[in-house]
């Protein structure tokens, strides 16, 4: 099982960006879905994840701000961020959790400058 992460880059506080994490190896539909980020000094923590029935949860400090969904028939899953701050700076992770067990994309970097 790989999880590929993409879209990340620099970008000023404000600003948008979208995350993608492409899932090979199963069918993402049978796994709740996540992404997670990691700020220097800290463990890292969670952002927001996505059940199989679509049913969605978020950290406080993005609710309203950052958008997750995904679309099976793609194997993919997304973060849409905006009005982004300079505190959402850090490598963002996807992550699947399946009856197979939990899986880790590489990460992307996500930088806002203020």
């Amino acid at each position: 099982v790989q999880l590929q992460a993409s879209g990340g880059g620099l970008v000023q506080a404000g600003g948008s960006l979208r995350l993608s994490c492409t899932v090979s190896g199963i069918s993402s539909s049978r796994a709740a879905l996540g992404w997670y980020r990691q700020t220097p000094g800290k463990m890292r923590e969670f952002v927001a994840t996505i059940a199989r029935g679509g049913s969605t949860n978020y950290a406080d400090s993005v609710k309203g701000r950052f958008t997750i969904s995904r679309d099976d028939a793609k194997n993919t899953m997304y973060l849409q961020m905006t009005s982004l701050k300079p505190e959402d700076t850090a490598p963002y992770y996807c992550n699947a959790v399946s009856a197979q067990g939990a899986y880790w994309g590489q990460g992307t970097q996500v930088t806002v400058s203020s």
